[in-house]
């Protein structure tokens, strides 16, 4: 299915309809407090508002150059790694799956089998829940428990898990996840993951929501306490990372 314009950055506001109830009305409020005074702390408060508004824009803004604008959802960045066609894939995603279609798209003559992992007493975001409400699973999804991960070993050519995995917030949890994993590979498989991370530009991007991302070491961390290999990592915007690991 073709997206449609501004599709991933309505989404945002759709999902984070809380986010913005609470900040335009403390931005209007603080901007209009302003107008009772003068000098340096009308100024302060005027200044404080337009910063405010600021960082909402530019967060918008760079949502949809991330998820409208780039070739994330086109999946083109698959190409450059190099992979052979696989015989068997896995779509892992987080109870949001905006995927799924689009890899048994790209690889047609594969067998795609896609799990959700999504867990309400663990994973506990809002947005993840009206996601849920909005957007139907993929035909055939399974659950999946991070903590007894049930696949088939020795099977799959490619597991993906494409902005799902940071919804893991236990670090010895995702860790574990990763070390189940590396066992339903084949012994040329591949885990393909893109994420955002707690950097320097998702830091201008989102301000302090970069804390819901995980920082390049504590991923490296994962990776090799999983006894995971990483192969390449690329970036996919300057916001998004991909990591192809063995």
């Amino acid at each position: 299915m073709k997206r449609k314009p501004f599709q991933g950055v309505l989404n945002i506001i759709r999902f984070n309809w809380h986010f913005y109830l609470i900040a335009i009305p403390i931005v209007l409020f603080v901007a209009y407090v302003g107008w009772y005074f003068s000098g340096p702390i009308s100024w302060l408060h005027f200044t404080a508002a337009a910063l405010a508004a600021l960082s909402i824009m530019i967060s918008l803004a760079a949502s949809w150059y991330i998820y409208d604008r780039s070739n994330l959802y086109t999946l083109d960045w698959i190409e450059g790694f190099n992979i052979p066609v696989p015989k068997h894939i896995a779509n892992i995603n987080a109870g949001f799956d905006e995927t799924s279609a689009l890899l048994q798209k790209k690889f047609p003559g594969s067998v795609l089998n896609v799990f959700d992992f999504y867990d309400p007493q663990k994973h506990t975001e809002i947005s993840i829940e009206r996601a849920r409400s909005a957007y139907p699973s993929y035909p055939g999804t399974r659950l999946l428990d991070t903590g007894k991960v049930e696949l088939e070993q020795g099977y799959y050519d490619i597991i993906f898990l494409i902005l799902a995995v940071h919804e893991i917030r236990d670090n010895r949890e995702r860790t574990d996840f990763f070390r189940q994993l590396k066992g339903s590979l084949t012994p040329n498989g591949r885990i393909i993951i893109v994420e955002h991370q707690r950097d320097i530009a998702n830091f201008m991007a989102f301000n302090i929501g970069f804390l819901h991302f995980h920082s390049p070491k504590t991923w490296n961390e994962n990776f090799s306490s999983a006894g995971l290999k990483l192969l390449d990592s690329k970036k996919l915007t300057p916001f998004l990372n991909i990591y192809n690991l063995a």
